[in-house]
């Protein structure tokens, strides 16, 4: 069963401020019971063009981000390209260092040590892109 804590995020914390500001990215790391969250507020890094870009290349796609956006982390490499994809690597590296997964969705079996989420800015606070 998927479970977070305060000890747990704190073991986490220095890889995932070591990967922020490597790639210059200011944001916040917060959790729940279940999951480690990441939110991008600012960084030298356009990820909604980049992910605009990207998937426009796609066919079929239709949805484009705007403002903010929440990143699939298990999609990113597809979604994302050049140095939003190695940032974004890196990132869900440091941000799963220890997780396991052990799920089997054609039984409906969900093993997970605990989930991750990224979002690129908030509804009510877009993401800053600084030059």
């Amino acid at each position: 069963m998927a479970y977070m804590n305060q000890e747990r995020k704190a073991k986490l914390t220095p890889a995932i401020k070591a990967a922020m500001q490597k790639y210059g990215i200011k944001g916040t790391i917060s959790t729940d019971r279940y999951s480690l969250t990441v939110t991008i507020k600012s960084g030298s890094i356009d990820f909604i063009k980049n992910y605009n870009e990207t998937v426009r290349q796609r066919p079929g796609q239709l949805h484009f981000a705007d403002k903010y956006m929440q990143v699939n982390d298990r999609w990113y490499h597809d979604h994302f390209s050049g140095r939003a994809k190695t940032f974004l690597s890196e990132l869900f590296t440091a941000m799963n260092a220890g997780n396991h997964d052990n799920s089997d969705i054609m039984s409906d079996y969900f093993d997970v040590g605990w989930y991750v989420h990224v979002n690129v800015g908030r509804w009510n606070k877009p993401y800053i892109l600084k030059a």
